[in-house]
């Protein structure tokens, strides 16, 4: 039975913007490539909306003429489908960035909202936002100091964001892991719930909550990322990287989403708002990738295997292979190929990053340059990510942080593209 494979890829030359933009046009010129019956055998790589068109799959002794893939969804002759992870997300980025463009749109005759008051002490709120300051300068000193350049309301509203993500990771990752259940965290978005209506529990809840009343957040991201660690608990193995991608996007690329509207986009920019939060998606999946491949050796002593299966099995390898943790020219293959995809995501987002308010970009280009590092330092330790951790020596981290600055003061990527 034949089969209609959609695979996203990076951009390729010669796709315009409108092919790739219009589903219905994408159909039609695909609808040319359908296999015959003479070629019962061959899959079609084919194009869809947010995804490039590849050519086909090679006939045996053909080369391939494919860009590297990121993930894929099928369609059978019947025409039924499932929707791929990249395109369930991209449905959640789209909604985003129609959040923001409506608060960012005037809004004439209408009377404003005034948050509702929390119920703290005399300066709680204050102590609240120190208290998150601390978290953030405790745990992700490089992040924390690029957040300084940043005006104080987008500051202290980062460092919000940042200490709820920390406490919904350190549930599952924590010290008292092994003793959440799932209805630990339905009491978790039960909390979520309330801070969104302005009925914090804690501290900490009080200053997102603030933070939700001062920009246009969604609470979908945060949501979404409560689910990652549903995950966590039920999941060990991921089949492909489709499965994988939407984990990725749970526990990671749900941070660019809810940082977008705190960051805020340039007012020169001439980049679409979906852009924009397509390439703070793609930094989350980029780290969350990179987190990946340097603790595979971890996550294997937890009986935690985070890499596709399907992939595992193309080069050779199994489950067993990775708990006994030797490095092998078959596991170097398949680490190249790993750490490729995830170069190709920070690739991705790179051109977002300039996007941003100019007193946003520093903290992320920071973070971005730092983690793409990481995967250098796993291929200098010879792909041996089983008993080496791969990590940034501190004066590689000092070395980072002028670069990262230099490069926040670039001009937006859509104005460069615009001028030549």
């Amino acid at each position: 039975m034949a089969a209609i494979t959609l695979l996203r890829s990076a951009s390729l030359p010669g796709l315009s913007d409108a092919l790739a933009r219009d589903a219905a046009a994408v159909q039609h010129v695909c609808s040319s490539y359908l296999p015959n019956n003479k070629e019962k055998k061959r899959r079609w790589i084919l194009c869809s909306l947010k995804y490039a068109c590849l050519g086909v799959d090679p006939a045996p002794g053909e080369i391939a003429r494919t860009s590297p893939v990121y993930s894929s969804l099928t369609v059978t002759p019947a025409g039924e489908a499932v929707i791929s992870s990249e395109q369930k997300v991209y449905d959640v980025v789209l909604k985003q960035a129609a959040l923001l463009k409506r608060h960012l749109r005037p809004q004439p005759h209408t009377i404003p909202i005034v948050p509702k008051d929390l119920d703290l002490p005399r300066n709680g709120l204050k102590q609240a936002y120190h208290r998150c300051g601390e978290i953030c300068e405790e745990y992700a000193k490089t992040f924390y100091l690029g957040t300084m350049l940043m005006t104080e309301d987008r500051r202290r509203a980062i460092w919000a964001i940042y200490v709820w993500c920390r406490r919904t990771d350190e549930l599952v990752d924590g010290p008292n892991a092994s003793h959440i259940t799932p209805s630990a965290l339905d009491r978790w978005e039960k909390r979520l719930d309330d801070l969104f209506t302005g009925r914090p529990y804690d501290m900490l809840d009080a200053a997102l909550s603030d933070t939700i009343s001062k920009f246009p957040i969604d609470i979908q991201p945060f949501r979404d990322m409560i689910e990652g660690m549903r995950s966590d608990l039920r999941k060990t193995r991921y089949k492909n990287f489709d499965e994988l991608y939407m984990y990725c996007y749970y526990v990671a690329g749900t941070v660019g989403l809810m940082s977008v509207p705190v960051m805020g986009i340039a007012p020169e920019s001439k980049a679409t708002t979906e852009s924009v939060y397509s390439a703070a998606l793609a930094l989350g999946i980029a780290n969350q990738l990179t987190n990946i491949l340097r603790d595979v050796g971890e996550d294997a002593r937890r009986g935690r295997i985070y890499l596709p299966q399907d992939e595992l099995a193309e080069a050779g390898l199994s489950d067993e292979d990775i708990f006994n943790g030797v490095v092998t020219n078959k596991w170097r293959s398949f680490m190249k190929r790993q750490i490729k995809r995830a170069r190709m995501f920070f690739e991705e987002a790179e051109r977002g990053v300039t996007e941003l308010s100019q007193a946003s970009r520093w903290p992320v280009w920071a973070s971005l340059l730092l983690y793409r590092q990481i995967l250098d330092e796993i291929e200098a330790n010879d792909y041996n990510n089983f008993t080496k951790r791969a990590y940034v020596g501190k004066a590689k981290k000092l070395l980072a942080l002028p670069v990262a600055y230099g490069r926040s003061l670039l001009m937006p990527y859509s104005l460069r593209n615009s001028q030549k």
